[in-house]
């Protein structure tokens, strides 16, 4: 009984630490579908809202590249640059009520972003119910 008890004190002072880390820094992106590092994206807070913005771009023939799909005053804008993630509020552990856009594509998606560890941020783009969407794991940059 006292090893379980020591147990669930340690974990719950394992998990406190997650939470306690905040999603803001520089984060770099990896595809879902291919397991390639695409980006640097730099999270910060703004209004007490969360924001993502490309400020690099790995792939060296990619430098220049524009979001030509891209809806409204981002369309024809330098990926690099862009702000990628708008508008997501803090709701328990994760951040939601957002979106994200895919550069790539031009598509804007209802967004949900959650720290996995200190160094890992799983981030959610989806249409409609989170269940119809895609995740990806970002991975913190120092």
């Amino acid at each position: 009984m006292k090893n379980l008890c020591a147990f669930l004190i340690l974990a719950l002072i394992g998990t406190a630490g997650v939470f306690a880390q905040d999603v803001t820094g520089k984060w770099k992106t990896i595809d879902d579908e291919t397991g390639d590092a695409k980006s640097i994206v730099e999270v910060y807070k703004k209004d007490g809202k969360v924001y993502g913005k490309v400020i690099e771009i790995l792939n060296k023939d990619r430098q220049d590249v524009k979001c030509m799909d891209c809806p409204g005053a981002d369309n024809g804008k330098p990926v690099k640059g862009l702000v990628i993630i708008k508008g997501l509020e803090k709701d328990g552990n994760e951040y939601a009520d957002g979106k994200i856009l895919d550069p790539q594509s031009g598509k804007l998606y209802k967004c949900l972003m959650e720290l996995e560890s200190p160094n890992k941020l799983k981030v959610r783009g989806y249409v409609g119910f989170s269940l119809l969407g895609r995740t990806q794991y970002w991975t913190r940059v120092n």
